[in-house]
């Protein structure tokens, strides 16, 4: 087994960032939420989409997700 750790995401930074600022830890954070630990980490380090639970952190922190944006499709003709 890999015992590499994954590399936070610039997403999960923000998760990060947010958590510091209300000052509360991922575990408390998700036993209040109702979210599972293991798809915060998911979130945290891009290992698993998480749709579902990404949209909700995204909210609950007030964080903007670049991946859930509506594509803007521009006609080249």
């Amino acid at each position: 087994m890999d015992n590499r750790k994954h590399a936070i995401t610039p997403f999960g930074w923000e998760i990060k960032r947010k958590l510091v600022e209300i000052q509360i830890d991922q575990k408390t954070f998700c036993e209040t939420y109702q979210i599972p630990p293991s798809r915060l980490s998911n979130l945290i380090h891009g290992t698993r989409k998480a749709n579902r639970y990404r949209k909700q952190v995204s909210s609950l922190l007030g964080i903007t997700d670049e991946l859930n944006k509506p594509l803007i499709k521009h006609n080249i003709f």
